[in-house]
C-alpha cells in the first residue's frame, strides 16, 4: 500500500511511470520505518528517494546538505511541481531567515533543507523542538568519514545532535561515492540503528570514459571544443593558475567560457555560475570548488585537464555529465607530472599525518586508473567494491585497437630490481638503479652493486619510472601507504619472473579523438521547443532545465502529443507542469503538425484585433497568418494572442509549408538569404544549432526556418 502511494506520487509530481534502479527499494525501506544508508551513483536519483517519503509522511522532513547551490535548485524545482519546501543556510539575509523560520514553525513545509552548521544555532534548536520531524535525510553522507575524500568536521556533530532529539526521527544517509570502508564508517559515525543498506551499483552506462596520454593538450582541447559548439561542458583543472591559463586559451579562440575558482570574489563566482546554469555560456573552466550541488542535467562532457587526487573526486566530478541520462563524455588528459602536483597539494594541506597518509594512498590508486589498460568503468566499480560488472565496450580502453607489444623482458628487469631492493625504496630510486644513475644516495646504499644496476640505461629515467608505475597499475607491483611509499612485488609478479606469463602492453602511436556522441537528431520542432523553453525560463527567471530536461523535449518532439492526457504520458511531465505549461506546449506542437482531434485539445485564444474574433472553423495558424498579412509583426501578434513569439513564428512557417502566400522578406533578411541557404546545403537540416553557429549572430532561427520552408528543403 505504501509503495503504491509512492508510485502515485512519482507519476503525479514528477511525471515518471517507474522508478530507476534501486529507488523503489530504498523508498520502501524508509516508508517501513528503517534507518537507511543508500549509495547511488551521481545522477542516479538520490533526491527522489527522500523527497517522496517526505511528501507522504506527516510533518516536516529535514534534509541536511553542505551544498548551498543544490539546496536552492532542489527547493525551486520542488516548488515548481507543487511541493512546499524551503532552505536555511548562509545565503539568506536576516529577514529571509526569520520568515522561513516563522513559516516552518507553522508547519507550512514538507521539506526543509538545512546546512549542518545551522543545527546548533539557538533559533533552529527551538524550531526543531517544536516541529514534527518524521525523517532526517543526510545528503553527501561521505563527508562524515575521515576515510572519505571530502571529510567535513561539521558532519561529525550530526549524530550527537540527532541523539539529543526528544523523539528521534528516521535517519536516511545518501552518498554517491563510498567504498565498503567508508560505508561502514558512515553507519557508525551517524549511529544508524540497524540500517537497511542499499548499493544500487556504481556504473553509469550513459558515460563514455576516456584517458588520453601523450597529447598536445592545447590542440586537443581546441579541437574537442570546436566539435561540440552546441554542447554544455565543464573543464576541471587542479589549480587556480591552470584554470586561468585554460580560460585564456579558450577566450583567445573566441569560445564563450566562464571561470570559477577560490581566488575570485563571491559575486564573480555567483555571476559566472548563473550564466552557466542559464546556458548563457556553454563552457565552464573550474577547480573542484565548482560543481558541488549544481544540478544542471544537460552537461554533455566533463574534461579533466589534470588528474584528480582520488577516484572518488574524479568519479563525482565526471558524474556531473549526463545527469539527464543522455549519452555524455568524461575525458582525463593525463601526464605523469600530474602526480607531483597532487602530491604537493596534499602535503601542503591542513590534514594531520593520518589523513595525509590516506590521501596519498588514494592518489596512487588514481594514478593506476590513469595508466590502466583495463575497462575504465570496471576499474572504478571494482574500486568501490562492486564485482561482476561486464566491460562497458565504450571507454578508451575497450575501444583501443592498437597492437599490443611484448614487454616481458623489460618487465623481468624491473620486477627483479624491485625484488632485490627488498621493498625498502620508492619508484624513483628503483628507476635510478635501472638507469645506472650515480646518485649520491644510491651509491651510499651500495645499490650500484645490484645485478640489475644499469639494465635499462638505454631509456630515460622518467620513462623507466612511468614503466614501473604501469606495472603498479596492472597489479604486478604495489606501493605502500604513507607519505613516502615504497614499492614491492605482488604475487602476480612470480609467474612473470618464472617465465610462465607474458607482459603485453598496448602502445598508442597516435592519440585518438574521443567520438562526438550523437544525442539524437534535433528536429525543427525540438529546436522550437528549446527556444520556447528558453523564453519561458527567462520570463520566470529560472534556468531552462528547471522547466523540462532536453530528454523530455525530445520525447515531446517525437510523440507530438495532441491532448493534456497524451502530454501527461511523456516522461518528466507531471500534473503541475501539465497544468502550467500544457496549453503553450500543445499550441506549439499544433503549429508544427496536422489538425488536432483529441477531445481535450487546446482551443485558440481570441485575437484582440479590429478583425473578427477567433472562430472554431478557422485553424489557429491561419488566424496568425491573417494578422501577419495585415501588417502586424510577430511580437505584436504574440502579445495580442497571448502566445509565445516562437509559437507565432511556428504558425507562419507552417503556413509556408502548406503553400500559403507569405511575404518572405519580412521573415528572411534579404542580405543573408543566400548565406543561410548555403549553410543549410553544406551542413544539412538534421540539426539547426550548427547552422545557427555557422551564421552571423543576428540571424534568427525564424529566418533559418523561413529559408527551409521557402525553398522546400525538408525533402
Amino acid at each position: 500500500m505504501l509503495i503504491e502511494q509512492a508510485r502515485g506520487a512519482l507519476k503525479r509530481v514528477y511525471g515518471y511511470d517507474s522508478f530507476r534502479k534501486g529507488q523503489e527499494d530504498i523508498i520502501s525501506g524508509i516508508m517501513n520505518g528503517r534507518d537507511t544508508l543508500a549509495i547511488l551513483p551521481t545522477g542516479g536519483g538520490k533526491s527522489i528517494c527522500y523527497q517522496i517519503p517526505a511528501m507522504l509522511l506527516p510533518g516536516t522532513s529535514l534534509v541536511i546538505s553542505p551544498l548551498i547551490s543544490l539546496m536552492k535548485d532542489q527547493v525551486d524545482a520542488l516548488r515548481r511541481v507543487g511541493v512546499s519546501a524551503a532552505y536555511l543556510n548562509s545565503s539568506l539575509g536576516a529577514a529571509e531567515y526569520r520568515e522561513v523560520m516563522r513559516s516552518a514553525m507553522q508547519g507550512e513545509y514538507k521539506l526543509l533543507y538545512v546546512a549542518p552548521e545551522r543545527l546548533d544555532a539557538p533559533m533552529f534548536q527551538s524550531l526543531s523542538e517544536q516541529l514534527a520531524i518524521p525523517l532526517i535525510a543526510i545528503d553527501e553522507a561521505h563527508c562524515v568519514s575521515q576515510w572519505g575524500h571530502d571529510f567535513r568536521p561539521s558532519y561529525r556533530q550530526l549524530a550527537g545532535w540527532i541523539a539529543r532529539m526528544t523523539n528521534r526521527p528516521l535517519v536516511a544517509a545518501f552518498t554517491a561515492t563510498a567504498t565498503n570502508e567508508v560505508a561502514i564508517d558512515i553507519s557508525e559515525m551517524l549511529r544508524l540503528r540497524d540500517p537497511s543498506v542499499f548499493v544500487t551499483g556504481f556504473a553509469r552506462p550513459n558515460l563514455s570514459l576516456s584517458v588520453v596520454t601523450g597529447a598536445d593538450k592545447k590542440k586537443f582541447l581546441e579541437r574537442f571544443i570546436s566539435e561540440r559548439k552546441d554542447q554544455s561542458g565543464i573543464i576541471y583543472a587542479a589549480t587556480r593558475k591552470e584554470v586561468e591559463n585554460v580560460y585564456e586559451l579558450l577566450t583567445r579562440r573566441g569560445i564563450q567560457a566562464g571561470k570559477y575558482h577560490g581566488g575570485l570574489s563571491d559575486a564573480e563566482r555567483a555571476q559566472t555560475q548563473e550564466k552557466f546554469r542559464f546556458d548563457d555560456i556553454r563552457v565552464m573552466v573550474a577547480t573542484n570548488a565548482f560543481g558541488m550541488g549544481i544540478d544542471k542535467p544537460n552537461v554533455r562532457y566533463v574534461l579533466h585537464w589534470q588528474m584528480t587526487s582520488d577516484i572518488e573526486s574524479y568519479y563525482q566530478e565526471a558524474g556531473r555529465a549526463g545527469r539527464d541520462g543522455e549519452e555524455s563524455e568524461c575525458i582525463l588528459l593525463f601526464e605523469p607530472a600530474d602526480m607531483q602536483v597532487q602530491r604537493f597539494l596534499i602535503e601542503q594541506g591542513t590534514g594531520d599525518t593520518d589523513r595525509k597518509s590516506i590521501q596519498l594512498s588514494k592518489l596512487h590508486t588514481m594514478m593506476n586508473y590513469s595508466r590502466t589498460q583495463r575497462c575504465l568503468q570496471q576499474f572504478i566499480v571494482d574500486y568501490f567494491g562492486e564485482t561482476g560488472v561486464e566491460a562497458c565496450g565504450k571507454c578508451s580502453s575497450c575501444l583501443d585497437k592498437s597492437e599490443p607489444v611484448n614487454r616481458t623482458d623489460e618487465a623481468k628487469m624491473a620486477l627483479s630490481c624491485v625484488g632485490r631492493m627488498k621493498g625498502r625504496f620508492g619508484v624513483t630510486m628503483v628507476a635510478k638503479v635501472l638507469k645506472g644513475s650515480r646518485d649520491k644516495r644510491l651509491l651510499e646504499f651500495g645499490l650500484d652493486r645490484l645485478s640489475t644496476y644499469g639494465l635499462m640505461r638505454h631509456l630515460p629515467e622518467k620513462e623507466i619510472a612511468d614503466w614501473l608505475y604501469w606495472l603498479v597499475s596492472e597489479g604486478y607491483l604495489k606501493l605502500s601507504e604513507g607519505q613516502y611509499p615504497v614499492v614491492s612485488l605482488t604475487a602476480n609478479a612470480l609467474p612473470v619472473l618464472e617465465g610462465r606469463e607474458l607482459i603485453m602492453q598496448r602502445v598508442r602511436a597516435t592519440v585518438k579523438q574521443t567520438a562526438n556522441l550523437d544525442t539524437g537528431a534535433a528536429s525543427p520542432l525540438f529546436e522550437a521547443l528549446k527556444q520556447w523553453r528558453k523564453e519561458k525560463a527567462a520570463a520566470e527567471g529560472v534556468p531552462p532545465f528547471m522547466l523540462f530536461f532536453d530528454a523530455t523535449l525530445r520525447e515531446i518532439a517525437n510523440a507530438q502529443p495532441r491532448s493534456v492526457e497524451q502530454l501527461l504520458s511523456v516522461k518528466g511531465i507531471g500534473a503541475a507542469k501539465a497544468d502550467k505549461y500544457g496549453e503553450g506546449l500543445l499550441e506549439l506542437i499544433h503549429s508544427f503538425g496536422g489538425e488536432s482531434t483529441a477531445s481535450h485539445d487546446v482551443e485558440a485564444k481570441p485575437i484582440i484585433s479590429n478583425k473578427r474574433a477567433s472562430t472554431e472553423e478557422t485553424p489557429s495558424h491561419l488566424l496568425t497568418l491573417e494578422l501577419f498579412q495585415a501588417g502586424q509583426e510577430t511580437d505584436n501578434i504574440a502579445k495580442a494572442r497571448g502566445m509565445s513569439k516562437v509559437t507565432i513564428e511556428g504558425h507562419l512557417i507552417r503556413c509556408g509549408d502548406e503553400g500559403h502566400e507569405l511575404d518572405w522578406s519580412r521573415i528572411i533578411p534579404a542580405e543573408y538569404e543566400q548565406q543561410i541557404a548555403e549553410a543549410i546545403h553544406e551542413i544539412g537540416i538534421e540539426k539547426l544549432r550548427p547552422i545557427k553557429d555557422a551564421l552571423p549572430e543576428e540571424i534568427s532561427y525564424f529566418a533559418i526556418h523561413g529559408v527551409i520552408s521557402k525553398y522546400r528543403l525538408k525533402g
